[in-house]
């Protein structure tokens, strides 16, 4: 009885961690340097991809390189990976590889970034604010791999984990949308002013989220909209 009453607790607790939130208007606030801050987040969607869009907005204040997008599987620490690098720019890493988006300095107010990849191909694209960067191509015939660890805030050295202080974020992110395909460049554009067409893995209107160490939840700094969910 009292094992099963242990399973019980542990059961609803669990859920509540990763309950459904709508998230509207709300923003994950890391405040200052930190090893130990992140949000982990829970997929919709369990299966392999074999094409992604993972949209967000992120405002920070930091000299150095940090981590944005941190997605890793048991095989792959970097299966996903969104990263500033400084002096360099935004790279995009699918499943180790990485490709580099050059950008001088980071944008000193709240930037949206749209970031998408295609196994067929193996083009990648970034947009920064519903503008396109040149596409360029990554991992073409490579699929994502399944059960992810999907961490904001920090980048994951291990599968869940190994984080370093000096590649954690200090600043906001919000609005985490992500879908198992590639949007269009109107959809694209169209999230970027507030609409959002029904995300299947990760839905900032029904986030399932764990916050861990120093991580606060506060109003969005970036415009609101009133524009609907499609």
């Amino acid at each position: 009885m009292e094992k099963l009453l242990w399973c019980f607790l542990i059961t609803i607790s669990f859920s509540q961690a990763f309950g459904h939130e709508d998230m509207s208007k709300q923003a994950f606030v890391f405040p200052g340097v930190s090893a130990t801050a992140y949000v982990s987040l829970e997929a919709e969607s369990k299966k392999p991809l074999e094409a992604f869009t993972v949209c967000l907005y992120a405002h920070a204040d930091v000299s150095r390189s940090f981590s944005i997008f941190s997605y890793a599987t048991k095989t792959s620490f970097n299966e996903i990976l969104l990263f500033w690098t400084r002096g360099q720019g935004f790279s995009i890493a699918v499943g180790g590889p990485e490709v580099l988006f050059s950008a001088s300095e980071i944008p000193e107010v709240p930037t949206h970034i749209c970031a998408t990849w295609e196994s067929a191909t193996g083009i990648v694209e970034l947009w920064l604010d519903g503008k396109p960067r040149v596409r360029k191509s990554l991992q073409k015939g490579y699929t994502v791999g399944t059960n992810a660890s999907i961490i904001l805030g920090q980048e994951q050295d291990s599968y869940g984990g190994g984080f370093d202080a000096n590649q954690s974020l200090v600043g906001d992110i919000g609005d985490v949308n992500m879908w198992d395909f590639v949007l269009s460049p109107e959809q694209i554009n169209a999230v970027y002013v507030g609409r959002v067409f029904s995300p299947n893995v990760l839905n900032w209107r029904a986030l399932q989220y764990e916050t861990h160490g120093d991580v606060f939840i506060k109003p969005q700094l970036w415009p609101l909209t009133d524009c609907c969910e499609s």
